[in-house]
C-alpha cells in the first residue's frame, strides 16, 4: 500500500516517524527544500515529549511520481482548492484523502476530490515545527489520539485506521461532525487564545482574565453545535460538552476550576497560527474561530468572544500589536 503525508511540517514529521519507525513505507512530502534535504540526510529528529531520530522516506511534491491509496493531508487551509486539486492526480480511484486539519475542511475538499475519497481525522495531540528535520512533540504521549471518520462512503477507512495506530490510539468516528467539533471547541479556546496572547495552552488556561474568556468561547461553541444539531463527542473519555456546559453560577465555577486539569495534558503547546504570525504568515483563524462564526450566524446564535478573536487576530496579522496577554483585556467589554 502506497501512503503519503502531504504537508509534512510540525504533526506530519512527527506521525511519519513514529509510522516508519513501526514499519510503514510512508512519504513524507513538503514544499520546504531545506526540511526535505535534513530529512533525506539525517532523518527525523524528534524532540520534546519523546526523543529519537528516524529515517524517513522524504520527497518535494515535484519529485511525486506514484499513485497513493492513501494521502494523509496536513498542510494549511488557505490553499486546499490548489492543492486538493493538485492532489488528485496522485490519488488512486479507490484511493482515500485524509484531512487532519482543523476546523470543517471535509465539504469543500469532497467537491473536488469526490465525498467517498473523501476522510477527515481530529487529531488530540500537538506539535512545533523547528524546521530542518526536526519537530518537537508538545503533548504527554500518552494523548496521542486519533478520531478519524467518513465523510462520504469511506474509501480505506479501515486502513488509515490501523496506519494511525502505528502511533496511537484510534477511535473510529460515526458521528464524525460531532468529532470535529470537538476538536473545533478546543482549538477555538485554546489555538485561538495562545495566537492572541503569545502563550501556551497551559498558561491561557491558568491565567484568569484568559482562561475566563476561554470559558465564553467553549460556551459559545456548544451553543452553536446545539443549535445546528450537532452532537458534540467525547475528547479522551471526557464529555466536554457535559462538564463545560453551563447554565447556573455553580456549574459555571466548576467548569471555570476544571480548565488547568483539562488542559494539563497539553500545557506546552503553542498554536500552530502563532507559529505562522511568528514567520509572519497569514494564519487559519477564519478557518478555526471563524467557522464557529459562520454557524453562529447561520443558526442564529451570538458568538462575541469567538467574533472578538478573530478580529483580534486580524489586527495582529496586520501588525497593529504583538501577541502579547494584554490583549485579553480587549475583551473587557464583551462581560
Amino acid at each position: 500500500m502506497k501512503i503519503a503525508i502531504y504537508g509534512a511540517g510540525a504533526l506530519g514529521t512527527v506521525l511519519g516517524a513514529y509510522a516508519t519507525r513501526a514499519g510503514s513505507d510512508v512519504d513524507l512530502i513538503n514544499r520546504n527544500e531545506k526540511h526535505i534535504e535534513a530529512l533525506k540526510k539525517n532523518g527525523a529528529k524528534i524532540i520534546g515529549k519523546a526523543q529519537f531520530t528516524q529515517k524517513v522516506n522524504a520527497l518535494l511534491p515535484s519529485e511525486m511520481k506514484d499513485k497513493y491509496d492513501i494521502i494523509i493531508l496536513m498542510t494549511k487551509q488557505r490553499q486546499n482548492a490548489e492543492i486538493a486539486e493538485f492532489l488528485k492526480d496522485y490519488l488512486k480511484d479507490d484511493g482515500a484523502l485524509c484531512t487532519c486539519q482543523n476546523g470543517l475542511p471535509e465539504p469543500k475538499l469532497a467537491e473536488i476530490i469526490g465525498a467517498d475519497r473523501t476522510l477527515g481525522c481530529a487529531i488530540a495531540w500537538g506539535a512545533t515545527f523547528h524546521g530542518e528535520g526536526v519537530a518537537e512533540l508538545t503533548s504527554d504521549p500518552s494523548a496521542l489520539t486519533f478520531s478519524p471518520g467518513a465523510y462520504g462512503k469511506g474509501n480505506r477507512l479501515e486502513d488509515v485506521k490501523k496506519f494511525f495506530e502505528l502511533m496511537g490510539s484510534v477511535t473510529v468516528e460515526k458521528n464524525f461532525i460531532g468529532a470535529r467539533w470537538s476538536k473545533l471547541l478546543i482549538n477555538s479556546a485554546f489555538s485561538g487564545l495562545s495566537t492572541v496572547t503569545g502563550a501556551t495552552f497551559g498558561e491561557v488556561s491558568k491565567f484568569k482574565p484568559s482562561r475566563k474568556v476561554a470559558q465564553r468561547i467553549i460556551k459559545e461553541c456548544i451553543d452553536v453545535a446545539n443549535a445546528a444539531g450537532i452532537k458534540i463527542e467525547p475528547v479522551q473519555g471526557h464529555d466536554i460538552a457535559k462538564l463545560f456546559n453551563y447554565k447556573g453560577a455553580v456549574k459555571k465555577a466548576i467548569s471555570f476550576a476544571i480548565i488547568p486539569i483539562a488542559m494539563k495534558k497539553h500545557a506546552s503547546l503553542i498554536s500552530s497560527m502563532l507559529q505562522d504570525i511568528r514567520k509572519g504568515k497569514k494564519c487559519e483563524i477564519d478557518f478555526i474561530n471563524g467557522v464557529v462564526c459562520e454557524y453562529g450566524k447561520k443558526y442564529e446564535v451570538n458568538t462575541p468572544f469567538n467574533d472578538k478573536t478573530v478580529e483580534i487576530v486580524h489586527r495582529i496579522e496586520d501588525g497593529e500589536f504583538p501577541p502579547r496577554m494584554e490583549n485579553i483585556s480587549l475583551y473587557d467589554n464583551l462581560f
